[in-house]
């Protein structure tokens, strides 16, 4: 299986790469990866596409989040959430089902909070929401049997130190238990599901 990998080299990304290492897994980001993307810039994502041809999975670990309170969030700030972590992943996927074979899939990220929210994740929560309710749309219209999931995690163990504060009562996961998600949703058969790691 041919799986396009964006955001290979973030903490989850590098746990997913690792998780799936059995298939051929094309790494794309920002920089160091093998094929560069700016999910913000849909001629980007439309030139990646083009470089790595038909796939059969496409994964979504990227995207940039304002994390902040209330007070502090201007549209400017919140227009960084909707352009990368929402409108990056939905225009992956609205421009690369062309790309992706029969059967294939698409595995974005969303997070706990969107249900289960914290003091400055209101953008972050917003943008999941809002992608999890495309990808439960999405899965009744993607053509030739193309499936559609998210993963949504709660806080990584790996990364407690940089977000714990954000989470004050949450029991972390490991990034391992968190790319068994994106595992299941490559490999599996369902579609228009909510993979939940808490």
């Amino acid at each position: 299986m041919k799986v396009l990998l964006i955001g290979a080299n973030g903490t989850i990304g590098r746990a997913v790469r690792k998780q799936l290492e059995r298939h051929e897994v094309v790494t794309a980001g920002r920089n160091e990866a093998e094929l560069l993307v700016d999910i913000t810039s849909p001629n980007s994502i439309k030139e990646m596409y083009l470089k790595i041809g038909k796939v059969d999975a496409v994964i979504c670990a990227a995207g940039a989040t304002f994390f902040g309170p209330l007070t502090e969030l201007t549209p400017e700030k919140n227009e960084q959430s909707i352009q990368s972590k929402l409108k990056g992943q939905v225009n992956l996927v609205l421009l690369g089902h062309e790309h992706v074979n029969n059967s294939g899939s698409f595995t974005l990220t969303t997070g706990i909070i969107m249900e289960d929210p914290i003091v400055g994740g209101i953008s972050a929560a917003m943008v999941g929401g809002a992608i999890k309710a495309f990808v439960e749309s999405a899965a009744f219209e993607l053509p030739r049997g193309i499936r559609i999931n998210h993963v949504s995690p709660t806080v990584i163990a790996e990364s407690i130190e940089k977000y714990g504060p954000y989470f004050p009562g949450f029991e972390p996961v490991s990034a391992y238990r968190v790319a068994k998600a994106y595992q299941k949703s490559v490999e599996g058969g369902q579609s228009g599901k909510t993979y939940r790691v808490y």
